[in-house]
């Protein structure tokens, strides 16, 4: 199976019956990236959490007093 990395455009291989083969044929919606693209954006993430510079925002949910 040809799949295409969208950040760099690179075109690898994989095995038509691999996990990951199945997840993207399955779920559209998920993304291939080669090692390469996928080891730099951890990489990069990875030293955002360290420099303190990095912010998870959580969802703010309004407590419903009809529902409790």
């Amino acid at each position: 199976m040809d799949v295409k990395c969208p950040i760099c455009d690179r075109i690898d291989d994989i095995d038509y019956n691999s996990p990951l083969a199945k997840k993207l044929r399955n779920r559209r919606k998920h993304l291939y990236l080669c090692t390469e693209c996928s080891e730099r954006i951890a990489k990069n993430t990875e030293a955002r959490h360290r420099s303190g510079d990095f912010k998870l925002y959580e969802e703010k949910y309004e407590d419903d007093p009809y529902l409790s």
